[in-house]
């Protein structure tokens, strides 16, 4: 895919890697729409990069239909989607309280894995019956975010890895669904990336967490994450796969 002037949409664009990949891609010509529900945070970042800023809570049809139809009215129906919008809270099953309360895990499911394809959804729709971009016939490409959670989660992470490993599953369905729309489907799995959801962590767990990297043996960078991101969008064979980006880390249960 060229993509100089070709309209995106980005969740999760606040922080972390979307706004990594927003900056990146923003900076390569791209028409990115930054949708988050911190407004005040879209709207420096619109202002900085050249972006456009749209409230969406992803969780919400209502809310997601019309943040895609006032992206598409500021810059064009979107070919690129990037779904980074997301949560990881720490929760046992049962833990010293007793169950999970078991709206802590809808949320989570809600967030993650109902947002990410809320917004598939909405934007597939918008694009099928649009032109292709090239001889080949793609029209657009969507990228997911699971985590290397959807395949060794921690203790704790119950919700998180169910909602990630449903993503991973997702991929390669979606790819197949929507090949005839020529629409690619990828997913990237992070592992440790410095991001706001991982600073939150104190900081011994975070250098502890970050000497289980084999190398490199540091946290990743949200950049590394928007330059895998540019190029699965530049290379046409990627389609229907999950990509680890976690410096060949397994997590252990702890």
């Amino acid at each position: 895919m060229q993509i100089n002037a070709i309209p995106a949409l980005i969740t999760g664009a606040a922080s972390g890697m979307g706004e990594a990949s927003a900056r990146l891609l923003a900076a390569h010509g791209v028409k990115v729409s930054l949708l988050d529900i911190n407004q005040k945070k879209i709207d420096s970042l619109a202002t900085e990069i050249g972006a456009t800023a749209v409230n969406c809570d992803v969780t919400s049809s209502a809310s997601m239909e019309e943040a895609v139809a006032s992206a598409a009215k500021a810059n064009g129906i979107a070919r690129i989607l990037i779904n980074c919008a997301g949560i990881a809270p720490a929760k046992r099953i049962v833990g010293r309280d007793g169950p999970m309360p078991l709206e802590d895990f809808k949320r989570v499911i809600d967030i993650n894995l109902v947002g990410t394809f809320n917004a598939m959804r909405v934007m597939a729709a918008a694009l099928r019956n649009e032109a292709p971009l090239d001889d080949v016939g793609e029209r657009g490409v969507i990228i997911n975010v699971a985590s290397v959670s959807a395949y060794e989660g921690q203790i704790g992470q119950a919700a998180y890895s169910a909602s990630k490993g449903a993503i991973v599953s997702l991929t390669i369905q979606a790819a197949r669904e929507f090949a005839s729309a020529g629409i690619r489907v990828m997913t990237i799995a992070p592992g440790l990336i410095a991001t706001p959801m991982l600073f939150g962590m104190p900081e011994g767990v975070q250098q502890s967490l970050a000497s289980q990297v084999p190398f490199p043996k540091r946290l990743g960078n949200p950049d590394e994450f928007a330059r895998l991101v540019m190029h699965i969008l530049e290379n046409q064979l990627l389609n229907g796969e999950v990509i680890r980006l976690d410096g060949a880390i397994r997590m252990q249960p702890r």
